[in-house]
């Protein structure tokens, strides 16, 4: 087992010195921030300096050294922008992002799980029919136009829900977050549903097949010969089993949103980090946008890392797997 975490530890640097050669370079490439930085008015030995300042005028190469050192000791850059440490700015972001993905998350689980197994169960019923129907709209609705729907509906013809922003926060162990507030949970229904509804129609169609094909397996019969009860079988013997794709999408799909749940942050305006990514480029703000992809990729190495320990807590043959290699 140790052999294999070193084996993952260094499988993820070289995922994330390739992820870094390839983003810097490619952003690094595209505009000039200078041009958006600094007024026509601006003198000719003032602009010179500002290049300098930002350490534009040094070759690219040398300008990617540079960061690599720098990002070994857990500096990503100064935003040209805001002028802070581009860290600690995507850092103020993340709680918006984590919780809105969080109850996004937990509401796909809470309805897509129990929905799953009732298709499972009995596939050829018509609720069944109509719940996998539901999965395939659930999947082919673009999310812009989702999320402008459940505005044109919940907030403009019936009034019932908040626009945009992210309403009152309250400090939570130093964070401040909307979870605690009833006008900071309004604000979460719409931008959280508009996350959930693709991901609670994946965890349906997995659970769904994969309770199908449980129901099929000779541990599934001989437990029925023995005249264990139906719910029993199903929570003990058929849950159990089918958790393990779940797990595996819930860790993949949790990481995918707090990197990337730009769409859904934007056509809300929840402050969050995907909003400030999509800013960040349109205002060529370079080390946002390469620190940004960065902490994304750390994210989903260290979220698949977990995952795979969960899969050894699951499923005592991953455990045995890992123990040989």
């Amino acid at each position: 087992m140790t052999a294999y975490i070193l084996q993952r530890l260094i499988q993820s640097a070289l995922v994330l010195v390739a992820v870094s050669v390839a983003v810097f370079f490619a952003v690094y490439g595209i505009g000039d921030p200078v041009e958006l930085l600094v007024p026509p008015q601006v003198s000719a030995a003032e602009r010179l300096a500002l290049i300098k300042r930002l350490g534009l005028d040094l070759p690219v190469w040398q300008q990617y050294f540079t960061f690599l050192v720098n990002a070994l000791k857990g500096d990503l850059g100064t935003s040209f922008v805001h002028g802070v440490p581009v860290v600690s700015l995507i850092l103020a972001r993340l709680p918006a992002t984590f919780e809105l993905v969080l109850l996004s998350m937990t509401g796909a689980a809470v309805i897509g799980i129990p929905l799953g197994l009732l298709a499972g169960l009995n596939p050829d019923s018509r609720p069944s029919r109509a719940i996998m129907t539901g999965t395939v709209i659930g999947f082919s609705l673009p999310s812009f136009w989702k999320g402008m729907m459940l505005v044109l509906l919940f907030s403009v013809a019936l009034g019932w829900l908040p626009t945009a922003g992210r309403g009152e926060t309250v400090a939570f162990l130093g964070i401040q977050t909307s979870l605690f507030t009833t006008d900071g949970l309004r604000h979460l229904i719409l931008p959280s549903l508009n996350l959930a509804i693709p991901n609670m129609a994946l965890m349906i169609r997995l659970v769904a097949a994969g309770t199908t094909e449980a129901m099929t397996q000779d541990y599934v019969k001989f437990a029925r010969a023995k005249g264990v009860r139906r719910r029993r079988i199903v929570g003990r013997h058929v849950l159990r089993n089918i958790l393990i794709p779940v797990v595996t999408v819930v860790g993949i799909e949790f990481g995918s949103l707090v990197a990337f749940s730009t769409i859904t942050e934007t056509v809300f305006s929840w402050p969050g980090m995907g909003k400030l990514l999509i800013d960040s480029i349109y205002q060529l703000d370079r080390p946002v946008v390469v620190a940004y992809v960065m902490l994304a990729t750390l994210l989903f190495v260290a979220v698949n890392f977990i995952v795979d320990v969960l899969y050894a807590v699951l499923d005592p043959r991953v455990k045995l797997s890992g123990d040989m290699v």
